[in-house]
């Protein structure tokens, strides 16, 4: 007998349930046809340039940079800039993924680029976040070879890119978001919510930036300007 059936014969036990019965069974199957939707907190309903500017606000208040620009063809030059003047090398290493294989790259023709996951030697990642949520300033993004997980923890400054339109107010819409776009059966791997650098304040209470990955965190919002 493994470990899990052992823990789950002690719960069956102790609820005198066999984990077979047909009514249970038909329940948890409504339950997760039907899903009931949570909670949602006000303070993310806002519409337009108006949650643009609360998850910026919101990432801002977590120690994450923020950078706006009008349109995707800023984003390279905006990348560009933003390692200069926080003087790190040109060089940035960035998936498969089209909206950034797309950019007008030949602007910023200083400006290295490598492809692929990261393999701990990178100082500096760029993903694109499938979205982002208002109400506390969280990026979301997704594994695969379009934008490597390791990206997200492996390098020391991470860059991503988001479009205004994909900044939802809510955790539950994004999930939604997420199921349309995969469907059932073919979710992603590994969704991270990621809201500000790494951080960790376990030795003293003292506050640690990149504790546990980039030490950080620049955001750049394509539109969603008033």
């Amino acid at each position: 007998m493994s470990g899990r059936e052992t823990v789950l014969g002690k719960v069956r036990r102790a609820l005198a349930v066999s984990g077979a019965e047909a009514e249970r069974k038909a329940a948890v199957d409504e339950r997760l046809a039907n899903p009931v939707a949570g909670l949602i907190p006000e303070r993310g309903q806002l519409e337009g340039a108006a949650r643009v500017d609360l998850f910026c606000k919101m990432a801002e208040a977590v120690q994450a940079g923020v950078t706006r620009v009008a349109s995707s063809d800023d984003v390279p030059e905006a990348i560009a800039k933003f390692l200069r003047q926080n003087n790190l090398p040109a060089e940035i290493r960035l998936g498969a993924d089209d909206r950034l294989a797309g950019l007008p790259w030949e602007k910023t023709p200083n400006l290295t680029r490598k492809s692929g996951p990261s393999d701990g030697r990178d100082l500096t990642g760029v993903s694109h976040a499938l979205g982002g949520v208002a109400e506390t300033g969280t990026l979301v993004l997704h594994s695969g070879s379009d934008n490597p997980t390791t990206l997200n923890f492996l390098p020391d400054t991470h860059i991503v890119v988001v479009a205004a339109d994909d900044i939802a107010g809510d955790y539950e819409t994004v999930w939604q978001r997420i199921r349309t776009i995969f469907g059932k059966g073919v979710m992603p791997r590994t969704v991270n919510w990621v809201t500000g650098p790494s951080r960790s304040a376990d030795i003293e209470q003292t506050l640690l930036l990149g504790a546990h990955g980039p030490r950080a965190l620049q955001i750049i919002v394509i539109g969603g300007t008033a």
